[in-house]
């Protein structure tokens, strides 16, 4: 009996290690490389990148004139040096979503002489020569209509005075506490969280640039695509002297000038230890591309790929970058048509920059070629690898499979389980068996020229276009599917299929946590801190990682 009851022990503890070892050899097999897209430095950005929050303010010179107003000069980095009688405004933070930034005493910190005031959100505690002390929080009911999240924040600053002669400049509202110097992935109050290593932002903030919520974000995630972070969309910077600077007011506003500096992606790279996606400007010179490609080689960890490709969305009209293509191909008379002819210019200039990057380089194989495809367009790829043999000098082509539904099928959404439904119809043109359809026929193509296929953005993309407002049909059923548990499972089937079809090449999600907007509901969160059970889409990535 006693031998009996050992043998049934060993073989039920027998089954139990195959089940934990089976089960964890599924899961091991489920893992492979994701990536994720940053967003454009904005007053908007739900992600907070960084602890210097001015960083992501509204340029003084973009406020309406709630805010600045007057015949304000500026310095060389955005700072007003003569108010001539009228104040400068900015918005520092605008409907960020409560939970996102701690809500408490954040410290102002500034150069010169002057008076800075404060509203909506922020409330000044004291004043001393070059520090304030505000505090931070939902004090006014600011909820937005029919968004779905509780309150929000929204905070400006405007400079009242400032003394000429000794202009207010190098503004900097950092966020409260600091870090363990052991640990940067993790905010602190006080030092009595640490054990004797406590940095504190307000001393420390010219080093620890990011905040620890953001890193604690990204450092699951094997690649970091920069071209949002990077301000190249819609952007025509053409040298190097032209690019973005640490010294600068702030790196936020409006398209074309927005962009962080280079220094601040190569730094962020090298903190998560995640591989760097560059993406070139559309009209960057020789010059600017040297550069670009010496400072990466000198700052960027030895053990880490770039992913370098040249500007975004080369094929797509909605971007500066197409029209910008056609012109300097119809100019060199490359095709008879004229998008085929900025299809061949793209590819010619990619294979003049990636050439510049392999002298600087070598054969380093941390360097990796990606020329950008258009996953619905299968025809384009062939043209893009055969012009000027570009396949011989491309490691990777990269795509963007989104799944959607179709603005031909748009009318028949009437509820959040519609939208499930149509996005698992193939009689619209974008459901999950479509797209992986089209993943598939790029698959072919890149084994039949040896490379690699990439997707350098992908996910939902639910979106109407033409919409101003989160109220408009379709959005609220769009918004309401991207937070419903279902969109957790058709994540899940999306990049199980995205893994198969591709032996588990690297996809790199579109986007950091960012609101959900008329514009689109792209973040895989919809703020940094929103906790895995309100966020459906992180909760299927989750399992990849």
């Amino acid at each position: 009996m006693l031998k009996k009851s050992v043998a049934t022990k060993s073989i039920g503890l027998f089954a139990i290690l195959l089940s934990l070892f089976t089960h964890s050899a599924l899961q091991a097999a489920n893992k492979f490389p994701l990536g994720m897209n940053t967003n454009e430095v904005t007053h908007l950005d739900s992600s907070v990148p960084f602890v210097n929050l001015f960083k992501m303010s509204l340029p003084f010179d973009e406020a309406n004139n709630k805010l600045t107003r007057g015949n304000i000069q500026y310095d060389h980095n955005g700072w007003p040096k003569q108010l001539n009688g009228g104040q400068a405004g900015t918005n520092l933070l605008h409907w960020v979503p409560v939970g996102t930034l701690p809500e408490g005493n954040y410290t102002v910190l500034y150069d010169g002489q002057g008076q800075i005031e404060y509203a909506d959100d922020a409330k000044l505690l004291s004043r001393s020569p070059g520090k304030d002390i505000i505090h931070i929080s939902a004090r006014h009911d600011s909820k937005r209509p029919n968004d779905g999240l509780d309150k929000f924040i929204k905070v400006t600053l405007i400079i009242k005075q400032s003394v000429p002669q000794n202009y207010l400049k190098n503004i900097r509202v950092l966020i409260p506490g600091g870090i363990c110097a052991r640990n940067p992935f993790q905010r602190v109050n006080s030092a009595n969280q640490c054990g004797g290593d406590y940095q504190a932002f307000e001393q420390h903030h010219e080093r620890i640039i990011f905040n620890p919520d953001y890193l604690k974000f990204m450092r699951g995630f094997k690649t970091i695509r920069f071209m949002n972070m990077s301000g190249i969309t819609r952007n025509s910077l053409s040298s190097w002297n032209q690019m973005p600077r640490m010294q600068q007011a702030t790196w936020a506003g409006r398209e074309g000038r927005r962009g962080a500096p280079l220094e601040v992606m190569v730094s962020l790279a090298n903190k998560l230890n995640a591989n760097a996606w560059l993406n070139i400007p559309e009209q960057a010179n020789d010059d600017l591309v040297r550069r670009y490609a010496q400072f990466v080689k000198a700052r960027l960890r030895p053990n880490l790929k770039v992913y370098l490709e040249y500007t975004n969305e080369a094929w797509n009209p909605a971007f500066t970058a197409a029209k910008f293509m056609q012109n300097k191909g119809v100019a060199l008379k490359l095709d008879p048509l004229r998008h085929n002819a900025g299809h061949r210019f793209y590819v010619q200039r990619a294979l003049q920059i990636f050439r510049i990057w392999k002298q600087v380089y070598g054969n380093s194989p941390q360097l990796v070629r990606v020329l950008g495809a258009w996953s619905a367009n299968h025809r384009l790829t062939p043209l893009l690898l055969d012009h000027k043999n570009a396949h011989k000098n491309v490691d990777a082509i990269a795509i963007a499979p989104y799944f959607f539904v179709h603005k031909k099928v748009e009318s028949r959404v009437n509820s959040v389980p519609s939208v499930f439904q149509l996005l698992q119809d193939d009689t619209n043109p974008y459901s999950l068996n479509n797209v992986s359809k089209m993943i598939k026929k790029q698959v072919e193509y890149t084994k039949k020229y040896n490379i690699g296929l990439l997707a350098y953005e992908g996910g939902q993309h639910l979106y109407s276009p033409g919409t101003r407002s989160t109220k408009d049909f379709p959005n609220p059923f769009f918004i309401g599917a991207n937070r419903a548990h279902t969109m957790e499972q058709m994540y899940v089937r999306f990049l199980e299929d995205w893994r198969k079809s591709t032996s588990g090449s690297l996809f790199v999600l579109f986007s950091s946590p960012r609101t959900y907007q008329a514009y689109g509901s792209w973040g895989v969160k919809e703020h940094i801190n929103q906790p895995a059970a309100k966020a459906p889409k992180y909760r299927a990535i989750l399992q990849f990682l």
